[in-house]
């Protein structure tokens, strides 16, 4: 039943077009300013972030990895220290804790939620560990309550990756608020993208967020007077001109991925092949992703035949990825490996149409059903 035309796994013209006068007119506004590094556009985001988040602060900085990396930092993560996180993220995640000389703890996921189990979690911990990395995967806040609560009774520090979950909410608080600091991703293809590359780091420690602004300025709390060696990690001025036009628009954007998360989950349901993602409160759905039986590689390849694009978040764990393979020989984290044999995102975006809907949701079970 092969589709008339290619169904993306992800439009962002629909986006692009209904903004299009206002982001012409932010970047005009910007050119024609003069200011063009960590001028008034940065600030005035950074103030606005900080007020949707409700956190204290918000620093922009250039990626979300550098926000990862930063925020360790901020908080004296360094060589021989060990920061407890999940296998089953993008390698940034690990990526961030390994730049800084610290080791990657992994813990296994749970298999509904996809997020760090916190039942694991204390079983991890070592004399060497300094703070607790969670993942809010796929714009799933993770079951925060638990690991704040082994976290301050041991004595460990909690920093959030929202690189997916802007605007997400766990028991009524935005992701990134919850522990000492949150690190997000303004990647093109998120929830809140600019139009290349992008971070923000938030925090309610006025300490933290001096050594992070700091930080993402070749460690200068005052220029031209370095006090340690950091990072040139800047949100460019035209970067936060354009998220400033899309803040406002991004709780009805975050409604309409939720809508379209609920009409798949209404024609998937039922299927013994394919295990829809539940819709739990405060869920922004960056990806909508399933988990399916048998042949997930064959099943993506013959969507694609039938004009479906699809894409697989993510097919190796990390501590299965050949930097990590030798250091990490002995870690078995069963419910992540088995994830990543299974699961596919399907298309979505904000104004995905339903009808478009049906016909990748009927593509999907009629191949799941074949086997």
């Amino acid at each position: 039943m092969a589709t008339q035309t290619r169904i993306p796994v992800l439009d962002l013209a629909p986006q692009l077009e209904s903004l299009w006068g206002e982001l012409n007119q932010a970047v005009q506004r910007v050119l024609r300013s003069g200011h063009y590094i960590l001028g008034p556009e940065v600030r005035a985001f950074e103030e606005e972030a900080a007020r949707f988040l409700e956190a204290r602060h918000a620093i922009g900085c250039n990626s979300g990895t550098d926000a990862l990396v930063i925020a360790l930092r901020a908080l004296g993560i360094g060589p021989g220290d060990e920061v407890i996180t999940t296998p089953f993220t993008f390698f940034a995640t690990a990526e961030a804790i390994s730049q800084l000389g610290a080791t990657p703890v992994f813990v296994d996921v749970e298999t509904d939620s996809m997020n760090l189990d916190p039942a694991l979690i204390e079983r991890a911990i070592t004399p060497r560990t300094r703070a607790i990395l969670p993942v809010h995967l796929f714009g799933r806040p993770c079951a925060m309550a638990e690991i704040l609560e082994l976290a301050g009774r041991r004595g460990l520090k909690v920093v959030e990756d929202c690189a997916q979950s802007f605007g997400a909410r766990y028991r009524g608080r935005s992701t990134g608020t919850l522990g000492q600091l949150g690190a997000f991703s303004f990647f093109p293809s998120k929830n809140l993208g600019a139009y290349g590359d992008g971070g923000l780091i938030v925090t309610d420690d006025d300490a933290l967020a001096a050594s992070a602004r700091a930080l993402r300025v070749h460690g200068a709390r005052r220029k031209y007077h370095n006090e340690t060696v950091g990072y040139n990690s800047r949100l460019d001025e035209l970067h936060a001109a354009m998220l400033r036009v899309k803040l406002p628009r991004l709780e009805a954007w975050n409604e309409g991925r939720a809508r379209v998360a609920r009409t798949y989950g209404k024609l998937l349901a039922g299927h013994p092949g394919v295990i829809a993602p539940a819709v739990v409160e405060g869920h922004v759905f960056h990806q909508y992703t399933v988990r399916v039986r048998g042949d997930r590689d064959r099943l993506q390849a013959r969507l694609a035949e039938e004009g479906v694009e699809t894409m697989v978040y993510y097919p190796v764990p990390c501590h299965r990825l050949r930097l990590y393979q030798e250091s990490h020989a002995g870690v078995a984290c069963p419910n992540a490996e088995r994830l990543c044999s299974e699961v596919i995102s399907l298309p979505i975006w904000p104004e995905l149409d339903p009808g478009v809907q049906a016909v990748v949701a009927a593509t999907l079970l009629d191949l799941a059903g074949r086997g």
